[in-house]
């Protein structure tokens, strides 16, 4: 494991990072979703070493690497650009989990592989939206420290910040990103994910002109059980493209 300090908007970052196969042709770079860390790519993915040069990343706020202040999902994107540019790394090939889906197509890449990637709204249930008007009218009573009793799982443990990040980047719509994205992408999903469901695999790729979907057993994490084939199907995949 590395750390790079880089600097963006006069707030330093500590970004850690791994490298695998540096004297590799072809980098393929590795974002993971929200409240995951490299580890769990870099698990699911280190055979992809034997063909390319992989680069496994910490975003900020998780794993190893530091977060000052909140951050939407584009500051996450130029923040990672910047650090790519510090290690003289092109974007031609980005994996993206969910959270890290959406940053990768930003990135636009040549090459984007999303894993059961966020970015498509459902809509909330009648649960949910109650929960978020009862929220609304208690914070001015009782401020930032209400959120713990209505937080779901997904904010289990977070500082602050992270909650405030969390609050930016979970409703935003990626559909228009998604359109304009022209470069080739690679839909990789699990058929029984109930965080990101499968419908959303399918908008994705209608928005993506040049777009393929793969579909697995599994949830939202269905590519760790499914990593061998994953792999051998990206192969193929990158032969074809």
């Amino acid at each position: 494991m590395a750390i790079k300090e880089i600097v963006y908007n006069s707030i330093k970052y500590n970004i850690s990072y791994e490298i695998h196969n540096k004297n590799a042709l072809d980098t393929i770079i590795f974002l993971h979703g929200w409240g995951s860390n490299k580890e769990i790519m870099k698990a699911s993915f280190i055979r992809l070493s034997e063909d390319f040069r992989l680069l496994f990343i910490d975003l900020p706020g998780f794993g190893n690497s530091s977060i000052e202040q909140s951050l939407q999902t584009k500051e996450y994107a130029d923040i990672i650009k910047l650090f790519l540019e510090t290690l003289h790394v092109d974007t031609d090939i980005v994996f993206g989990h969910s959270f890290g889906g959406k940053v990768a197509t930003l990135l636009n890449p040549k090459l984007l592989v999303l894993l059961s990637s966020a970015g498509i709204l459902n809509k909330k249930s009648l649960k949910t939206e109650v929960k978020i008007k009862i929220f609304k009218l208690l914070k001015p009573i009782f401020g930032n420290g209400i959120y713990k009793i209505f937080a779901t799982k997904d904010v289990d443990g977070l500082s602050q910040t992270m909650y405030e990040t969390l609050k930016k980047v979970v409703d935003e719509d990626f559909s228009s990103i998604f359109a304009s994205f022209k470069n080739s992408a690679l839909l990789y999903w699990g058929r029984e994910d109930t965080a990101v469901p499968l419908n959303n695999a399918h908008k994705i790729n209608t928005l993506i002109d040049s777009s393929k979907l793969r579909i697995y057993s599994g949830g939202h994490f269905f590519f760790v059980d499914n990593a061998k084939r994953i792999c051998q199907d990206f192969r193929e995949d990158f032969k074809q493209r």
